[in-house]
């Protein structure tokens, strides 16, 4: 279930930037196509593109494949960055660039609504109020069924959700994030307000741009390319990095897995809802994610991976968990009640 919606998706969503070949790289539409079969054959629903991908095309070549087939898929897509950079009213979370990216999405796509459409991120210049009320008109006439949310600050999703409460318009179902044993700061704020909120949480990159595929840590010589692919200003080629993404390998070669589908497995465990999004150029790749589905994690896997990956909360968290603190916040009696730590 999506949310508090009772709209029903698969374990595993299907990311589609992959899918074009404008920006220089990505799988043709034949490709695109023999992914997207190999997808909806292995049972999955969710497909995740946006109106940004390779300029449109991506929209377009999803939109071929959907023709009669429409309304048995989930289909979501996003609007809020550039498509004209020259254009100042062609980007940002606005309402005139909400009702332009979407009429351009319906077209690209072939369909006349959308399941999901996600504010792509965060836009300070827009106030949240204007958003969300230019989300629930497009709602109301029938473009688009539900909303969610990506790349967005903890504080901006909840002021947008209460704000949608109090005025009856429609809230958030769902929030995007980055995470993956190598992203866990959304543990700070992100993830306990989509619990808060009924919020499923879709993670993106929950392979690390490959690095918890074991590419990189089971055969020499590939560190380098790592590091050319833009993966070493992210944090993902420390020694603390590949050291868990050494952990998922030996996890994964202890239930005769893929080092991938231990690192999509590991999303999945982290409560109700949580739903990776996993991209392919090719049908190996996602026939081999697919199976991540059928993959259960020990308590005693989980316990390693969690101790190689775990980070700081930090302030107030870290703070408000000390046992002096909760002594005085709770009172001693807390101990007699509580059974938390």
């Amino acid at each position: 279930m999506l949310g508090r919606s009772g709209l029903r998706v698969s374990d595993i969503c299907l990311g589609t930037m992959s899918f074009g070949d404008r920006w220089g790289f990505g799988a043709d539409e034949a490709t695109s196509h023999a992914v997207l079969n190999a997808y909806a054959e292995a049972g999955g629903n969710f497909l995740d593109t946006a109106n940004k991908y390779h300029g449109g095309q991506t929209e377009e070549i999803v939109g071929k494949w959907l023709t009669g087939r429409r309304d048995r898929m989930v289909l979501a897509t996003k609007y809020t960055l550039s498509m004209d950079g020259a254009d100042p009213n062609a980007a940002g979370n606005h309402r005139k660039n909400l009702v332009r990216a979407l009429e351009g999405s319906l077209e690209r796509l072939g369909t006349d609504y959308i399941d999901l459409l996600w504010v792509h991120a965060w836009d300070d210049y827009t106030p949240f109020e204007e958003t969300m009320r230019a989300l629930d008109d497009v709602i109301r006439a029938g473009k688009v069924l539900y909303v969610g949310i990506s790349d967005a600050p903890a504080w901006v999703v909840s002021a947008s959700n209460v704000l949608a409460d109090l005025k009856g318009w429609s809230a958030y179902v769902a929030l995007q994030i980055e995470y993956s044993l190598l992203q866990r700061t959304p543990e700070r704020d992100l993830l306990p307000m989509a619990e808060h909120f009924g919020l499923s949480v879709l993670a993106w990159a929950p392979l690390a741009a490959g690095v918890l595929t074991g590419k990189y840590t089971r055969s020499t010589g590939e560190i380098d390319s790592l590091r050319r692919a833009g993966n070493e200003q992210r944090g993902r080629t420390s020694e603390a990095a590949l050291e868990v993404a050494r952990t998922v390998d030996r996890v994964a070669d202890e239930l005769g897995v893929t080092s991938a589908q231990v690192a999509m497995a590991w999303v999945c465990t982290r409560g109700y809802g949580y739903i990776p999004i996993v991209g392919a150029r090719k049908v190996a790749q996602i026939a081999d994610t697919m199976k991540s589905a059928e993959v259960t994690l020990t308590a005693e896997h989980l316990q390693r991976l969690d101790a190689v990956s775990r980070i700081e909360l930090g302030f107030p968290h870290d703070f408000l968990k000390m046992d002096g603190i909760q002594d005085v916040v709770r009172g001693e009696v807390r101990k007699l009640i509580d059974p938390r730590p």
